[in-house]
């Protein structure tokens, strides 16, 4: 039997989700990042969420978003 290694891959966080708030930056904004209570979580994506590091990014390029 082969033994084999997964080596996990850095994700890199595309430019232009990092520019503007929008509803899913704004949801997990509201969350406080809480996955468990997402919309993408519960829809079982197959991919790993990197909104709570867009919303981080989005704190510091523009500030606390503006909730209605």
């Amino acid at each position: 039997m082969l033994n084999h290694a997964i080596i996990e891959q850095p994700t890199e966080i595309s430019s232009s989700i990092t520019k503007n708030w929008t509803e899913q930056a704004i949801e997990c904004y509201k969350l406080n990042g809480n996955c468990a209570e997402c919309s993408i979580k519960k829809a079982h994506y197959s991919f790993d969420c990197q909104m709570p590091k867009v919303v981080e990014i989005l704190k510091l390029m523009n500030g606390a978003p503006e909730i209605n």
